[in-house]
């Protein structure tokens, strides 16, 4: 038996087609410039929040006066995990709140009945 003749390709055989080629990778080029920006927000119990946005060195602003439910709002639409301790922060706040509206309202009762003895 002629090995040669083992090797070649039988005659009724059809041609396999080149591989195609895997494409080209893309160069990945200049990577996208970012920006970093730093934004505090700080709050009081007394429900007295503010905003400064800083970047590098530089404030950009400074100082402004953000209502609390619009800082909740914010971190919510940010992320759960932004808006989970802060929401926390706001409910300690609500908290303390309530509880000076209560002691404003018995000081005020005290006052009204101490004006009411008087006439």
């Amino acid at each position: 038996m002629d090995r040669s003749a083992e090797s070649a390709p039988a005659p009724d055989a059809p041609e396999t087609p080149p591989q195609p080629k895997a494409p080209a990778k893309k160069t990945a080029g200049r990577k996208a410039k970012t920006f970093e920006l730093t934004l505090t927000v700080t709050g009081s119990a007394d429900g007295e929040w503010h905003a400064e946005i800083k970047q590098g060195a530089t404030f950009l602003v400074r100082n402004v006066a953000v209502a609390a439910a619009a800082v909740s709002r914010a971190a919510k639409e940010l992320h759960e995990e932004l808006f989970i301790p802060i929401e926390a922060l706001m409910a300690e706040a609500r908290s303390q709140q309530a509880a000076r509206v209560a002691a404003l309202e018995a000081e005020l009762e005290a006052a009204r009945k101490a004006l009411a003895d008087l006439d």
